[in-house]
């Protein structure tokens, strides 16, 4: 979508359309501090010693297959050093493997192991049950309508990332 047909269609919005949208915004922050206190009661590292945060690097590599580190920082919106460390600590407990890039022999992709499977495998099997635990008492219809409906959600929000503009061009624009 142009920016013109964005600004135009959200010129469109009624009263009603935007008190929507607060209300989800208010759930979806309730939500995302819900998780963050659930992730919190956790741990911050694994039974293994390895940072949580780190298993969005083995969840990436299993379902994305092998990548550089600068392909996996970008994905996770994190800083190379930081997705260094974490792999390295990957790496160390057999979980991920360093592996020669085809493309280009200097360079190295990342690569799960099969222990770094099957670790993955354990630890979604521990979530999957939690979610279960959650969901027990509701209707399997609202729950295949949840999954629907956050299914198309994120892909929503996956295609309309906001653009933050910089308040300086902004400015010259304006004057």
């Amino acid at each position: 979508m142009t920016m013109a047909a964005a600004a135009t269609r959200e010129d469109a919005f009624t009263a009603a359309d935007l008190d929507v949208a607060d209300e989800l915004g208010v759930q979806m922050v309730r939500f995302i501090r819900a998780l963050n206190k659930a992730k919190s009661q956790v741990g911050k590292q694994g039974p293994d010693g390895i940072e949580r945060a780190a298993y969005a690097i083995l969840f990436h590599l299993i379902h994305d297959g092998p990548q550089r580190t600068s392909k996996l920082a970008d994905a996770l919106h994190a800083e190379i050093s930081t997705i260094s460390r974490q792999s390295s600590a990957l790496v160390q407990h057999g979980l991920v493997e360093r592996q020669a890039d085809p493309v280009d022999g200097r360079a190295c992709l990342l690569a799960p192991t099969s222990e770094g499977l099957r670790v993955f495998e354990e630890n979604r099997r521990q979530r999957n049950k939690w979610l279960a635990t959650v969901l027990a008492d509701w209707p399997e219809e609202d729950r295949q309508t949840l999954n629907r409906l956050l299914h198309r959600l994120n892909s929503g929000i996956e295609t309309s990332i906001p653009q933050i503009a910089d308040p300086a061009s902004a400015q010259a624009k304006g004057a």
